[in-house]
C-alpha cells in the first residue's frame, strides 16, 4: 500500500450510478495485484474524491464477477480512508416501496464463489474480521444528519440480503429471507462491505429501491420515473458527508484479528 499518500474520500457506485454530476473527474488506471482498477478523480477544495463504477466504466463486470478485491485494493493505494456506496436493490419490506433510500446497517450474506478475503492462509496471512457493526456507526449517523438537514428522506437502518446473481431470486428465496429479517436483496454488498472492514475503511452503504422484489407484487418491474433525480440528490449528500471533518471515534480501523500476516509480496493487507 501507499504511505503518506494524500487523503481521499471515496463513493462506489453501481447501476444508475455511472459518475459523480458536476464534478469534473480525471480517468486514473490503478495497477493492483488483482488486475488494473479505472477509476476516476475529482479535485475538490476539500478531500480529493474518487468515484469508483464497482462493475467498471463501461459496466462490462456482472455482480459474481466483479473484482471486488482488486476496487478496493485500488482506492486503499490511493490513499482512501472513507467510503460511501450506492446499491440497488429490490424492496422486501413493505415499507421501503421503489424509489426509497435505506441507510444498510447489517448484511445476510448468501453469495457463493467469490474471493471474499484477503487473507487466504499461507503466503496471504491468516486473519478474523469483527462485523458486529458491518457498516462504519459514525459515518452513517454524519449521513444521517445531513439527510435531516437537505430534507431527504432515509430509511435509518436496514438488512441487505446478497445474493449471486446473475439471475433474480424465486419467490420461495425472497420468503425465506424476509423471515431471516432482510428489508432489501441485491447482488454486490457482499463480499465489498467486508473487505472494507479488512481494510480499516470506513464504509457506509445506501440501498436505493428500483423494484419490488420477486413474489411480492405478481411481476417484477423496474421503476425508471424519478430515480434519476433521486441519485443526484443522494450523491449530492454522499459527498457532503464523506468531505465533512473529522469522524467520532470508532472501531472500524480496530476490528482485525491478525493470527499471521502476510508474506513479503504475498497479500495486500497493510496499516
Amino acid at each position: 500500500m501507499m504511505s503518506g499518500a494524500v487523503e481521499r474520500v471515496a463513493i462506489i457506485g453501481g447501476t444508475g450510478v455511472a459518475d459523480l454530476p458536476g464534478l469534473v473527474a480525471q480517468r486514473e488506471i490503478v495497477d493492483t495485484p488483482y488486475g488494473p482498477v479505472a477509476v476516476l478523480i475529482a479535485q475538490t477544495e476539500l478531500h480529493p474524491v474518487v468515484f469508483l463504477n464497482r462493475h467498471g466504466l463501461h459496466r462490462e463486470h456482472p455482480p459474481h464477477r466483479i473484482n471486488y478485491r482488486g476496487n478496493l485494493t485500488a482506492l486503499r493505494m490511493l490513499g482512501v480512508t472513507r467510503v460511501l456506496a450506492t446499491n440497488a436493490v429490490g424492496s422486501i419490506n413493505r415499507a421501503l416501496p421503489p424509489g426509497s433510500l435505506m441507510v444498510i446497517d447489517d448484511y445476510l450474506d448468501f453469495t457463493s464463489g467469490r474471493s471474499n478475503t484477503f487473507f487466504d492462509g499461507e503466503a496471504s496471512g491468516h486473519a478474523y474480521t469483527e462485523m458486529s457493526t458491518p457498516c462504519c456507526p459514525a459515518l452513517r449517523a454524519r449521513l444521517l444528519t445531513l439527510a435531516a438537514q437537505a430534507d431527504l428522506q432515509l430509511y435509518p437502518s436496514g438488512v441487505y440480503v446478497c445474493t449471486n446473481g446473475p439471475r433474480f431470486e424465486t419467490p420461495a428465496e425472497i420468503r425465506m429471507y424476509a423471515q431471516l429479517g432482510a428489508d432489501v436483496v441485491g447482488m454486490t454488498g457482499m463480499p465489498e462491505a467486508a473487505l472494507a472492514r479488512e481494510l480499516g475503511m470506513h464504509y457506509t452503504a445506501v440501498a436505493y429501491s428500483i423494484n419490488w422484489a420477486a413474489g411480492i407484487e405478481a411481476e417484477i418491474q423496474i421503476v425508471h420515473d424519478g430515480i434519476p433525480e433521486l441519485l443526484r440528490g443522494l450523491l449530492k449528500l454522499m459527498l457532503q458527508t464523506v468531505q465533512a471533518g473529522d469522524l467520532p471515534p470508532c472501531r472500524c480501523a480496530d476490528s482485525l484479528m491478525l493470527v499471521a500476516p502476510p508474506q513479503e509480496g504475498g497479500g495486500v493487507y497493510r496499516r
